[in-house]
Formats: structure tokens, sequence, C-alpha cells
């Protein structure tokens, strides 16, 4: 583990902190590993039901991998096959919700794209510069943006590079909500709060769906859909779910 990246869970929420504000929370292979082991223990508690990821202080989310670590592979292949941070958050079965604070930029931005939901503060920007450095992005950044802001929109920062705010971010579906600085950590916290106070199965099996529609043909991914339906509909939450509703109370879910 590394202090660079901080690991924390409260009231079902577990919270991961890129922990290199000096250097904008860039990502090093020891932080890459951290998340790959975070990720793996949030897969495994049942005391986490929902994520946050954010950076610390005020100037970046994260800006991407450490370009300073880039030249230490031995090959392209090793480059190729290294420990991909983006991959681990998206291999999180628990919902995660990005709170973008300052630059996210190159693999930052990719980062938060991994993300289910991802709220931002007014000094936000977004960027995909690695064009302007010679290469493009390996984290799922087409995809990622083709995906939430269209084509178009993610061609125009794909191939100039150039810096987004978070109000186009918002306008192109990038994030879901734009806040001031001083109010991004208690808003995510409230999101998470929601969806951790939420029958944790069938949170689960929504993400599950949700990434399925996105290759599914329409048929089959409707097809899935009543499957994770019928899946949840059989656990002890979602029989606590009708007692409660039938009982007029709140209902008190156990992931079962």
């Amino acid at each position: 583990m590394t202090t660079d990246l901080l690991f924390g869970v409260a009231d079902f929420v577990a919270t991961i902190t890129l922990n290199r504000p000096a250097k904008l929370n860039a990502l090093t292979p020891d932080m890459a590993a951290a998340l790959i082991a975070a990720v793996s223990e949030c897969n495994g508690s049942d005391a986490v039901r929902c994520v946050v990821i954010t950076g610390a202080g005020e100037k970046a989310f994260s800006a991407g991998s450490d370009i300073t670590t880039l030249d230490g592979y031995a090959t392209p292949w090793d480059f190729r096959n290294r420990d991909d941070y983006c991959d681990a958050l998206r291999a999180c079965r628990k919902p995660v919700v990005a709170a973008v604070n300052g630059y996210a930029l190159g693999g930052g931005l990719e980062t938060a794209m991994a993300a289910d939901i991802r709220i931002a503060s007014t000094n936000a920007r977004f960027a995909a510069p690695e064009i302007k450095l010679g290469w493009i992005g390996g984290g799922g950044m087409a995809a990622g943006l083709t995906y939430a802001a269209g084509p178009s929109n993610a061609a125009m920062m794909l191939l100039t590079g150039d810096m987004v705010s978070a109000e186009q971010a918002l306008a192109w579906g990038i994030v879901s909500e734009v806040v001031a600085p001083d109010a991004l950590t208690a808003r995510a916290a409230e999101i998470a709060a929601t969806i951790a106070s939420r029958a944790p199965i069938a949170a689960e099996t929504a993400k599950l769906n949700l990434r399925a529609s996105h290759i599914m043909p329409w048929d089959k991914a409707i097809e899935y859909e009543r499957d994770l339906q019928a899946i949840c509909f059989a656990t002890e939450d979602a029989k606590e779910g009708r007692a409660a509703f039938a009982e007029k109370r709140a209902p008190v879910f156990r992931r079962r």
C-alpha cells in the first residue's frame, strides 16, 4: 500500500482518495496497485455498498498517469499489459461515484469515466491531452467519451486535446451535476449514502444491467434485465422490501 492513495469505509460507503496533490494526483504504478487492492476489498465486503473516488487538494482530481514513470516499462508489450487503474475501477461491482475537483486529464478523465456517476465542481476541467504528446489514451477514453458525450463531442476532445469546462461537460453528459467547490464532497457523500440505503444486491445488479445495455442487442439486453430482475426478486432483501411496503415502514436490507 502507499500513502499516495487513501482508503476508508464508513456507513457502507468506501472512499478512495488519490492523495498526491503536489503532483496533481498523477498516478504511479504503486497507486495503481493500491487502487486494485482497494477495489478488491470493496468487492469482497458486505460493509461496502457504494464507493466514492476523489482527488486530494483543490487543483486536481487527477492528471492521469505520472509521465515520468511511463519509460520504466521494458517493452511496449509490458506497457500494454500493465496493471491499469481504470480497469481496476471498472471491475468494482459496487456503484462508484466520482467527485471531480479541478483537473481531470488523460488517465484522470478515464478514471472519472470508469465511475458510474460523476459529479463535478465548477472549477473542474476535463481533457484528453495525450494527442498533444504523441499518443492516445488507453484506459477506455474513446469508449467512455463516445458513450457519454456522443461521437462528435468525443472526437472534439480526442482530436484537439483541449480542455472542456465543467459546464460544457454537463451539457455533453460527461457529468451529472456541477456544484460549488465547497459543496462537492458533501454532494458526493449524499448521493453515495442514498445508494447505500437501497437494496445492495439490487444496486449491484442494476450496475450489471447498465453495463450490459452498452453492448448487448436490444432484445438480449431486455432478456438479460429480466433475468437479473428474477434474481433480485428471489433475495431476502426483496422479500424485506415487500414486507416493509406492506407494513408502511423503512426496509432493513442485509445484502442477502
